[in-house]
């Protein structure tokens, strides 16, 4: 009887080790085969030990492909910058003397940081033209340029315009103004044409059409006054134009052909500043 039970016995263990090792050798692949788990931009892999020490994390980048269309808008378009000239006048002319009597290099310089200029672009186009690293751009808008002056300059149109020192009243304001409708025309090169905050440069030419100028003063005897006329102010603009462009910082400047002025006075004037644009 005691050999029959001791059999049994024997018998049973040795089922239960071999059901354990059925076991193990059929779980082993799948325990050693391992996990991977994405969290966000990590991967996690775990070799199938199961520690935290055996696990390899790997961090993965996502890089966004921006493709430029062929042709792109970009829409109100502000320019915010500061007006200024070169003054290359020969003051002892007799053609300045009638325009300014009196006149010297002082009378004309402008006040610092108050001298103005704002663009208000309505719309801007680039056109590719080679793989969208070389491109056309355009658009059309209005350039505001506002001067301001330290001296008392009065503006006077009759008989004939003519600019004199006024030494009657005293001034707290006094600028001359003057707006254009402009069509600017650029060679385009955008040296990363796949990122949407693009870096490049861009370099031509822009024509202004004169549509209104006019001189505002303040003083105390007669508050503010705006005389409108066109002061012998050249009625084109033709000005050279560049752009650079820092990702989403970007810089602008102009410098005009010729002076602001048709006779009298040789003021050729530029501008520089911030351009507000998406691209």
């Amino acid at each position: 009887m005691k050999r029959k039970i001791l059999l049994m016995g024997v018998l049973c263990a040795a089922l239960a080790g071999q059901a354990q090792t059925d076991t193990t050798t059929k779980s082993s692949p799948t325990n050693n085969q391992g996990d991977t788990i994405h969290i966000g931009s990590m991967i996690i892999i775990r070799n199938g030990k199961g520690t935290v020490d055996d696990s390899i994390v790997v961090h993965t980048h996502h890089h966004y492909y921006y493709k430029p269309s062929n042709i792109s808008t970009n829409w109100l378009i502000i320019d915010l910058g500061f007006a200024n000239y070169n003054d290359k006048t020969n003051y002892s002319s007799q053609e300045t003397q009638n325009f300014a009597p009196g006149s010297t290099n002082d009378w004309f310089k402008l006040r610092t940081g108050k001298s103005v200029d704002v663009n208000i672009w309505l719309f801007m186009q680039r056109l590719n033209l080679i793989k969208h690293v070389v491109n056309l751009k355009y658009g059309f808008g209005i350039e505001l340029n506002n001067y301001r002056y330290l001296a008392p300059l009065l503006y006077s149109e009759n008989p004939a315009t003519h600019i004199s020192y006024d030494t009657l009243r005293h001034y707290t304001k006094n600028k001359l103004a003057t707006d254009y409708a402009t069509i600017p025309i650029m060679l385009n090169f955008n040296f990363t044409p796949h990122r949407r905050n693009s870096f490049g440069a861009s370099a031509g030419a822009s024509v202004g059409y004169l549509y209104s100028s006019r001189q505002k003063t303040i003083t105390d005897e007669n508050g503010k006054q705006k005389k409108h006329d066109d002061f012998d102010i050249n009625t084109w603009k033709i000005s050279w134009v560049g752009e650079i462009q820092l990702g989403i910082i970007k810089f602008y400047g102009s410098y005009a052909t010729k002076s602001i002025f048709k006779k009298g006075l040789d003021q050729t004037p530029y501008t520089v500043g911030i351009r507000l644009s998406n691209w």
